[in-house]
């Protein structure tokens, strides 16, 4: 699968990550894809802490196999090599503000006269059109505005963002996604296609059953901390050390929770025999659990009910993630080499094919590592022609 995308080249204007991690996830199946930047850098997670060496961890996180070139698209000179980079492009990228393509002389009625089967792909908070079209929206925002952050924290504690840019992670993967499909479209049927994708549109979508609660029942959901609202036990106890998480998804499960602690009577109980039943006293049960799994350390625990088929696991920190048996042998970490820092590691594409993982080909560029690579090689631009470029800041 490493070269499904060979062949297909990609001009990401893309900025933050939504965007970079979208078409970081076609450069892993072998798409060409090229970064372009303003000089000097037009990226804001560039700057983002922590860092190593001079490159911001953040920005790592979102750009490996890609290539990376700067040129300055308010000059005209500037926007002349864009045009001539999109006559051998299929796909472009951007997240700017709605409209903003546009006054560059850039849009997408401009790039179809320059490559009649273009794909522009537009990534904004809100879209290309309604009442919000205009305003900025970031991640955090986006969770504020979607009603995640309503039904995620602790019931008695205040609305809380995800630990993770969930809003910029799902829209990625919808833009790899959308992508797919028209380039599937464009080779069918020779057009132009224009992608509107909106991290709110993205996220409202993304409430799944919570939203189909809402719309079929009127129900709306709670917070409930680390419980959830349609099942129970499903959640995190704690242990005689470190907590675990349960999920008794269905009553043969429950009945597995109710066995390996040693109380079958619970199976019984009119009060817990059907899952409807245990959320009606949802508050017993969880007491009588609390006072069993304080008996025994989480490992103990999660031995125990794994070996009979209850789905649990620890709570781990970042540090354990990465030490785990089950993460390291996936090979769930990579090594690449990087121009300036050397070999550096990597959270691999979690796609696996005929036993075959996605290669990690090139580390994150740094900014413009490809120019001149691109411009001469590409356009056949001699040295002389290229220090005018510099010296006059379009590149």
């Amino acid at each position: 699968m490493e070269n499904a995308l060979k062949g297909v080249k990609v001009l990401d204007l893309s900025r933050v990550l939504a965007g970079p991690l979208g078409t970081m996830l076609l450069a892993d199946m072998g798409a060409d894809v090229l970064r372009v930047e303003q000089p000097g850098g037009s990226d804001d997670i560039r700057h983002w802490y922590p860092f190593v060496g001079e490159e911001s961890t953040y920005y790592m996180a979102a750009n490996r196999n890609k290539r990376s070139m700067t040129l300055h698209l308010k000059t005209e000179r500037g926007r002349e090599i864009f045009e001539k980079l999109v006559k051998t492009a299929d796909i472009v990228v951007e997240n700017f503000k709605s409209g903003t393509l546009d006054r560059l002389g850039l849009g997408y009625e401009r790039l179809k006269t320059i490559k009649p089967d273009i794909i522009l792909c537009s990534i904004t908070g809100y879209g290309q059109t309604g009442p919000m079209h205009k305003h900025p929206g970031y991640d955090p925002v986006i969770q504020a505005v979607s009603g995640l952050m309503d039904v995620t924290g602790q019931k008695d504690g205040d609305p809380t963002r995800v630990g993770i840019p969930v809003a910029d992670i799902m829209t990625s993967h919808y833009v790899a996604i959308s992508l797919l499909g028209a380039l599937r479209v464009r080779d069918q049927e020779q057009e132009a296609q224009h992608v509107d994708l909106s991290l709110l549109d993205v996220q409202v979508s993304s409430l799944a059953n919570i939203a189909s609660s809402y719309l079929l029942k009127n129900h709306i959901t709670q917070r409930m901390g680390n419980a959830h609202g349609n099942i129970t036990p499903y959640e995190t106890f704690q242990c005689a050390d470190d907590p675990i998480m349960i999920a008794a998804g269905n009553d043969r499960m429950f009945a597995a929770v109710a066995n390996v602690m040693g109380h079958p009577e619970w199976v019984d109980d009119n009060r817990f025999q059907t899952n409807r039943d245990r959320i009606e006293h949802r508050d017993e049960l969880r007491a009588l659990l609390e006072e069993v799994f304080a008996q025994k350390t989480a490992a103990e625990w999660e031995d125990l009910l794994s070996e009979h088929g209850v789905p649990c696991g620890a709570v781990n920190n970042i540090e354990q993630v990465f030490e785990h048996p089950q993460v390291q042998h996936r090979e769930m970490v990579k090594k690449g080499e990087h121009e300036t820092l050397g070999e550096v590691k990597f959270v691999r594409n979690p796609i696996r094919a005929n036993e075959e993982t996605l290669p990690i080909d090139q580390a994150p560029p740094v900014l413009g590592e490809n120019t001149e690579e691109v411009l001469a090689g590409e356009f056949g631009m001699d040295e002389e022609s290229l220090q005018v470029l510099k010296k006059e800041g379009i590149i």
